[in-house]
Parts: C-alpha cells; sequence; structure tokens
C-alpha cells in the first residue's frame, strides 16, 4: 500500500510559492513595463462587459475584500498572469494602459450609481489615489516548480469563473508544457483550404476557437481512435497534453502535409459547402457545418490521399462525396460513438474503393 503522506509531502515539496501584496498601481506599471506579462492568447479572453468591469471599479474605490490573483514566475523574473485576466484588465482599462482597448467610461454601478459616466480622468484626486493605493494579494508560483503541477495549478484555475471553451482552456494552459502543439494548431487552422471548407461556422465558434479544436480534433482522431472515450473534450485535451509533454509521438513534419493534402482536397471538392447539407425541396447547399461530415470525410480519405491527388480531377470526386452525405448510413451514424465514427470511415472508404476500382 502507497504511503500517501509521504507521496503528498513529495508534490507539495515540488511547489514553490510566495505571497505579495501589491498595489493597483504598482500592476499598472508592472504591465506597462512587460514585467507583468498577459499573452496575446489570454488577453483575447477579455470578456467583461463595460457594466461588470465597471462594478470592479466601483468596488476598488469602497475597499472591499478582493479575492488574490496568481501568477507564474517566468525568464527573467517576470510573472505571467494565470487567474485574474478579468480584473486586472479592467483596472488596466480604467487607467487606460490595457493595450487595444479605449479607457472605460463607468456604467451600471449600483451601490454607487453617482460614480456613472466618469472616466478615471475625471475623478477628483482623492478617489484616484484611492484606486492607485487599493492592494491586491498576488500569488506567485515560482521558476522553481515542477512544469507538470505548474500545468495542472493553471488549468484548474481556468476552469472557474468566465464561461470559456475547451479550446481556450487549451490554448492558455498547455502552452507551459510546451507550446509548440498551440502554434502548429493555430497555423493549421489559418491554412487556407482548412479556412474555406469551414467558412460555414459562425462567429461565435471562431472566437471560441472551434476552428482551432477541430484541428486538434482531426489529429486525435486520426492518430488516437482507439483509445477513444467520453467525455470528448477530456480526449481532446489528454492527447493534446501527451503531444506536449512527448509522452505521445507526433511527426509535426509528416502530419501537417497530410493535414494539408487533406484539406487541399475537400476544399477541391466542394469548396465551403464540403461540410454542409442540402435542402431537399431546392438542393441547395444550407450555410451550416455538420460535425459527422466533418468525421467522416476527414478520415475516410486518408488512405486515399495520394491517390486522389495523382487522380488530379476533382470533377469526379464531386458526385461521390454528395452520394456520401446522402447516405442514409451515415445518417444514422451521426452520434459521436467509438462505433459511429468507424462506420462513417468506412462509409467513406467504400465508396473511394469502388470508384477507384472502377476507374
Amino acid at each position: 500500500m502507497p504511503n500517501l503522506v509521504e507521496i503528498v509531502d513529495k508534490k507539495i515539496s515540488q511547489v514553490r510559492t510566495k505571497s505579495l501584496d501589491i498595489s493597483f498601481n504598482e500592476l499598472l506599471d508592472m504591465y506597462e513595463d512587460e514585467e507583468l506579462i498577459i499573452s496575446p492568447d489570454y488577453q483575447r479572453l477579455f470578456r467583461w462587459e463595460d457594466g461588470k468591469q465597471s462594478r470592479f471599479i466601483e468596488t476598488l474605490i469602497l475597499e472591499l475584500p478582493l479575492p488574490p490573483i496568481f501568477v507564474i514566475e517566468i525568464e527573467d523574473g517576470r510573472y505571467e498572469l494565470i487567474d485574474g485576466l478579468q480584473r486586472v484588465s479592467s483596472y488596466l482599462r480604467f487607467r487606460n494602459g490595457l493595450k487595444g482597448k479605449d479607457a472605460l467610461r463607468l456604467q451600471n454601478c449600483d451601490i454607487v450609481p453617482e460614480l456613472n459616466g466618469y472616466t478615471y480622468e475625471e475623478f477628483p484626486s482623492t478617489i484616484k489615489f484611492k484606486l492607485k493605493r487599493n492592494f491586491i494579494r498576488m500569488e506567485v508560483l515560482r521558476k522553481e516548480s515542477d512544469v507538470n503541477l505548474r500545468y495542472h495549478m493553471f488549468k484548474r484555475l481556468n476552469s472557474g469563473g468566465e464561461i470559456l471553451s475547451e479550446q481556450e482552456i487549451r490554448n492558455c494552459t498547455i502552452r507551459i508544457l510546451n507550446p509548440r502543439i498551440n502554434e502548429f494548431i493555430i497555423d493549421m487552422s489559418n491554412n487556407i483550404n482548412f479556412k474555406n471548407t469551414t467558412s460555414k461556422l459562425s462567429k461565435d465558434d471562431i472566437e471560441k476557437k472551434r476552428n482551432e479544436e477541430l484541428v486538434l480534433r482531426f489529429f486525435t482522431l486520426k492518430n488516437n481512435l482507439e483509445n477513444y472515450f467520453h467525455p470528448f473534450d477530456i480526449y481532446l485535451t489528454e492527447y493534446m497534453e501527451g503531444v506536449a509533454d512527448n509522452s505521445i509521438n507526433f511527426d509535426y513534419d509528416s502530419e501537417k502535409i497530410k493535414f494539408e493534402k487533406t484539406f487541399l482536397i475537400l476544399n477541391n471538392i466542394l469548396g465551403a459547402y464540403v461540410f454542409s447539407t442540402k435542402r431537399f425541396k431546392t438542393g441547395k447547399y444550407q450555410n451550416n457545418f455538420v460535425q459527422y461530415y466533418y468525421d467522416g470525410l476527414i478520415l475516410g480519405i486518408q488512405k486515399y490521399l495520394d491517390k486522389i491527388i495523382e487522380l488530379n480531377d476533382y470533377n469526379k470526386l464531386r458526385p461521390i462525396v454528395e452520394n456520401i452525405k446522402d447516405n442514409e448510413e451515415l445518417d444514422k451514424a451521426r452520434t459521436g460513438s467509438k462505433s459511429n465514427i468507424k462506420r462513417r470511415i468506412k462509409i467513406v472508404e467504400e465508396e473511394l474503393e469502388k470508384f477507384f476500382n472502377d476507374n
């Protein structure tokens, strides 16, 4: 039986932390001097609407208690924010110091409604001093801490608070283990053929990084379908973690080639409508994105990538793909079980095998 006390004590010993009480004015100075880093991916997640930002400023003015913020220590002793984005960004914006954002004019303050309509510069000096001198506890995870523990701390902190998509959380956390897989997925999501074939995703989907999750989905299902499990979000995350910490072998060069071939083919066959449904009466494509079409086609053509490119006549394949999407058996396999994904793949493979045997 393992000695749980020793195991826990060993993990605790691998975490190096310190606590600092710093003023909000110091936070602003640190941000402007690039001593406090809010990464571009993370900063895009600043989502509090103006009223919520304003009420936080009201909280500071009234000197109400605040929960701590969390940072990790990176190179050169700088800090990277990992929890507290909404609060820190609201203050920076109010002070007109947040890059890419206009200064905040208060609205919807409900304890002191007289604050509404003011900017920082319009406040009397006494209130400015209150804001500058208000302190917050900063919990620092030192760079000597075990990288995996740093990652899991980041992951858990960023699973609460504002509602983020799973891919947004992955983007903010997994780069602690190894940023290469994040950068690779983002790069693939910008591939011109991929962007066109997934252009029917909604604006909200794109903002929440569903396009990047579709890239991850491609590699995870293609390479790790046999280990498929529910919940699917955790299945995707664990694959990405495995690539990041090198416990899963991932040949970036060859994977990039396969990805580019896949979406070159699909874009040339049906372009932006390759993952869309047709209207029964008019025969025109709808502006939608169908997940089970995506899974079946991206995986089902893998055995035939080189044959299709060598054929170099995508017009011949257009009716094949349209027939596949009209296949009732494919429609029956629309739900996201492992067996249904395998069925989708088989349907596509059988149609392509028949086509190449006849040609």
